[in-house]
């Protein structure tokens, strides 16, 4: 079985919304007590911290009986975090405390004042993805930053038939390009860029001016410019898939966690390291090749783009620019992240051997 988190947005009259924003506060309220007693008995366990809060947090918070379990649960996940608490952002659920109608476009939830049903939005994949679903096994509340509401449904599903490889479809994340196959094909960031810098340019502005409407033009444009590079994270992650599942092969990638640490580059190419979503784009490759069947394999990203393909051969001036690649050694030259897509894919061919290059 695999689970899929499917994002639909609530539409709440002010009656609701104003049950659900006590609903939220009441439930942090009880998570950081609950994190205190945790701390202060070292009580990680999840049926241990419950004899120490369950009855306070029910009573002191008014929280159900359900919804107390859930904050004692996400507690139990804080182990080992010494500092920082919980903001009051959302709210866990399990099947007994959230329900959904999906013909009427209806969700029901458990609140510190009761049971309230809140019309939501389905879009057309989202309605897909919920109708194929095995199971609901509950979700999250969560409050926007501007006040809106956001239901995420932990959807199951059975697992599909895993693809038997015949290959690997070795894939590089750049910045200026934002992904490269070891087929040749670029998925090309030019435009992700150009309107990151033109975002950019216009953040220093606004900041310099300091003004209330200043203030709220950058909270519209930096949620315009989230929206707009998850938009594009979900059309190469889903381009990327289908080739592969077309032509049998699974996915080979970097595994980039702590890139931003690692990576030493000059000031504007920092700002765009920074601006763009490794993480997110990994993550949509994840789901959707679990989703296709496609295996997807991690690989050490050391030297990958500094070595040559043909003889091995591993050095810095392999690289005399950043877009070509050129072997000291044996003079072997071209495009750089497609030869670094090249040497991703045989090291996963390596930790994969069935499903060599």
């Amino acid at each position: 079985m695999s689970l899929l988190s499917v994002k639909c947005k609530l539409i709440p009259d002010a009656s609701t919304a104003e049950k659900l924003s006590r609903t939220v506060d009441q439930f942090a309220g009880a998570c950081n007590h609950a994190l205190q007693v945790a701390r202060r008995e070292n009580a990680w366990n999840k049926f241990a911290l419950q004899k120490l809060v369950y009855r306070e947090l029910r009573e002191r918070f008014g929280l159900s009986a359900n919804l107390a379990v859930r904050a004692i649960a996400r507690v139990g996940k804080r182990k080992g975090h010494k500092v920082g608490g919980f903001k009051a952002t959302s709210v866990d659920y399990d099947q007994r405390i959230l329900s959904l109608n999906i013909a009427d476009e209806v969700v029901s939830l458990s609140t510190v004042e009761g049971r309230v049903k809140v019309p939501l939005h389905i879009a057309g994949y989202q309605r897909h993805l919920l109708r194929t679903a095995k199971s609901i096994q509950g979700g999250q509340l969560v409050r926007g930053r501007d006040s809106s509401w956001y239901v995420h449904l932990w959807c199951e599903y059975d697992d599909p038939p895993v693809l038997d490889p015949q290959g690997m479809l070795g894939v590089d994340l750049g910045i200026v390009n934002i992904a490269t196959d070891s087929d040749g094909e670029t998925y090309s960031g030019k435009h992700l860029n150009s309107v990151r810098h033109r975002h950019r340019r216009l953040r220093k502005k606004l900041q310099k001016k300091g003004t209330k409407s200043a203030e709220r033009r950058l909270k519209k444009l930096s949620g315009k410019e989230r929206r707009f590079a998850n938009d594009v994270n979900h059309r190469i992650s889903k381009r990327i898939v289908a080739k592969a599942q077309r032509t049998e092969r699974a996915i080979a990638l970097e595994d980039l966690q702590g890139i931003r640490e690692r990576v030493r580059l000059r000031r504007p190419q920092r700002a765009t390291l920074h601006s763009w979503a490794f993480f997110d784009l990994g993550r949509k490759l994840r789901y959707k090749a679990e989703r296709a069947g496609v295996p997807l394999v991690w690989v050490d990203p050391k030297n990958t783009s500094r070595q040559c393909p043909a003889c091995g051969h591993t050095e810095r001036a392999n690289r005399p620019t950043q877009a070509l690649f050129r072997c000291v050694a044996c003079g072997c030259s071209g495009p750089a992240d497609c030869f670094a897509a090249v040497n991703i894919g045989r090291r996963a061919a390596v930790i994969q051997p069935n499903a060599g290059v």
